[in-house]
């Protein structure tokens, strides 16, 4: 006869492998589907950075927390994170973050809302910009001699550009038991470099499951069916399904709640030198977080991401607003600067009944 203990944890080991082996199953599934598209399509690419500026990541929260987010997700945030935490959401949430990086020459800025449709399902509507403007094009202007002196330009001939890149990403979520909630994103992408533009669409699936009140365990396949983005200039980008499996435990000590979180990433991206783990196409990556919050009021964090990054952060939860801050630090920071990343989220919650 096993003791309760035993029954709890043998139910944790089995709920993992079960939602990690889906995960995986999918995964494995869409690059498969992937592979057979650039196979038969002439003109297709595989963008191994298209699209990047989705990987950077939003919310002061989930960021000072290493980006370790996928079983976390429980706010207006998990549009981005993972569709199935806006489940969680009990009263609409609006978000708004700006982030400035590489010394002020990248502005990304992010805004989203979530709402309940019902009881079980909330919608949500998100949106992120990236722009870099000022950049000089000097392909008209001459060319540099041997030495790359800068003499043989004719300045008056070099004209500048910008690109910006725009995703809106629509989700939908439904809460379909007590412990299992599901969900599901739609991107539309739009990117500019000068006159040129790609736009796209993609899909995103995920999945949250909590075999315990304070245990969960989250799936998030991005790029579920390969994300296309077509450019004016003839080329289309596939970017291949990435799959983010977490997991986070609430541990309560008095009136103090500490959550670590742990993130694992599965990538087709052939990037080898910059990843943890790799094998052939396949990578994959990690990354941790840590959150002490008190009495829901005031919260300290750390992480470290898959870029191997450093973060905290620091957040204050106030009645309707939460102001969440992270930091992180780039590994040549005297030349890239450092990163300060600033959410404001606002709760319409009602105001509770005086007794």
């Amino acid at each position: 006869m096993l003791s309760g203990k035993a029954v709890k944890r043998s139910q944790i080991i089995r709920s993992t492998v079960l939602i990690v082996h889906f995960s995986f199953t999918v995964f494995c599934i869409s690059f498969f589907l992937s592979e057979n598209v650039m196979g038969q399509g002439a003109g297709l690419e595989i963008g191994k950075y298209a699209n990047d500026f989705l990987s950077i990541g939003v919310g002061g929260r989930a960021l000072g927390m290493g980006s370790a987010y996928t079983a976390v997700a429980n706010d207006v945030t998990a549009g981005y994170w993972n569709p199935a935490g806006l489940a969680k959401v009990e009263f609409p949430e609006i978000i708004l973050m700006h982030d400035s990086r590489y010394s002020d020459i990248v502005s990304y800025n992010y805004g989203a809302g979530a709402m309940k449709l019902s009881k079980d399902e909330t919608i949500g509507i998100s949106a992120v910009v990236l722009s870099v403007s000022g950049v000089p094009n000097t392909l008209s202007a001459g060319e540099l001699d041997i030495t790359g002196n800068l003499d043989g330009l004719d300045y008056s001939k070099i004209t500048f550009f910008g690109e910006t890149d725009v995703a809106l990403i629509g989700s939908y979520a439904r809460q379909a038991s007590d412990n299992f909630s599901y969900g599901a994103n739609v991107k539309f992408i739009r990117r500019s470099i000068s006159s040129t533009y790609g736009t796209g669409i993609g899909f995103d699936v995920g999945a949250i499951y909590s075999p315990l009140k304070n245990f969960n365990l989250g799936a998030n396949l991005q790029n579920a069916t390969t994300t296309v983005v077509a450019w004016t200039t003839g080329t289309t980008e596939l970017e291949t399904p990435v799959l983010a499996a977490g997991a986070a435990y609430n541990l309560k000590v008095g009136q103090t709640t500490i959550l670590p979180a742990l993130d694992l990433l599965f990538n087709i991206d052939n990037m080898r030198s910059s990843t943890m783990v790799h094998l052939g196409p396949l990578s994959a990556d990690a990354r941790a977080g840590l959150e002490v919050n008190y009495k829901d009021v005031i919260a300290i964090r750390g992480g470290y991401n898959e870029v191997k990054q450093f973060t905290v952060g620091a957040g204050l939860h106030l009645p309707k607003l939460v102001i969440d801050y992270s930091f992180a630090r780039f590994s040549y920071a005297d030349a890239l600067g450092d990163t300060h990343r600033i959410s404001i989220e606002l709760i319409l919650e009602n105001d509770k009944p005086k007794p």
